[in-house]
């Protein structure tokens, strides 16, 4: 154990998802206290089961877009591990892709009430029980740099954290409290696939190929790359990085 997360309070929200549990893996290895949260109770009961200490790992099912059950879980956590230090606030849900004309309003408010309203709420709820000089990560994307015809809900809403995130950050410096988002590229996991599955229908190809032609380094990220990333924000080896947007994306934005 390096110990960079060592007696550290963290918040993993999408927690069954692969950078989720790739993230608290890693912070647990690095010493830190973790709470895994996800929606899906039967996934997250599955993967906290995985070779996780219960001494220093706990779980819970919350709707990250509740305001009461954020609030909870905040309560929650403090009552178990102690004042929190890290909130990795990366729930999230893909949308629909669609012409503006035919895109469904019930898809555009349940992605952005996911990504938008509840990156919000983990925030507002945990704020005030944090520890100063802590960290908050919102998972933003690569969508959150660019525009694309049909990808309305998902576009929008990793762009809307950027605003949200930079908004924190000035509040939350007065305590020290560091606040970035991390932007991955396409990443080799179920998320991604199901995006690439419906655009391959839209585009006419392949879309895992065109994605890996439009990266200089010519592949998908792994998880475990995108929360070696996540560590450096959640860590003191990034105490003088707040307002920032972490781009890991092997060059696709470059």
């Amino acid at each position: 154990m390096t110990g960079r997360l060592t007696d550290k309070t963290c918040i993993v929200t999408g927690g069954a998802g692969s950078i989720g549990l790739a993230s608290a893996r890693l912070f647990a290895t690095e010493g830190g206290r973790v709470m895994l949260v996800d929606i899906d109770a039967d996934k997250l009961r599955e993967v906290a089961a995985q070779g996780f200490d219960p001494e220093r790992v706990a779980w819970a099912t919350v709707d990250v877009g509740d305001a009461a059950a954020v609030a909870e879980l905040t309560k929650t956590t403090v009552e178990r591990f102690g004042p929190i230090d890290v909130v990795f606030s990366n729930a999230g849900n893909a949308g629909v892709i669609a012409p503006l004309a035919d895109y469904p309003e019930d898809a555009f408010d349940a992605v952005y009430r996911v990504h938008v309203k509840g990156a919000f709420l983990m925030c507002k709820y945990a704020l005030p029980r944090m520890r100063d000089g802590g960290s908050i990560i919102i998972t933003s994307s690569v969508a959150g740099l660019r525009g694309d015809a049909g990808v309305y809900a998902y576009i929008t809403a990793k762009h809307a954290q950027i605003g949200l995130m930079r908004s924190v950050a000035k509040e939350a410096a007065q305590r020290g409290i560091r606040v970035n988002t991390i932007h991955p590229g396409p990443t080799d996991n179920g998320f991604q696939a199901g995006i690439e599955r419906e655009l391959s229908g839209v585009i006419g190809r392949d879309a895992t190929q065109f994605f890996d032609g439009l990266i200089p380094l010519g592949r998908h990220a792994t998880p475990e790359e995108i929360a070696q990333s996540v560590l450096y924000l959640a860590s003191d080896q990034s105490s003088f990085t707040t307002g920032s947007l972490l781009v890991v994306d092997g060059g696709m934005t470059a």
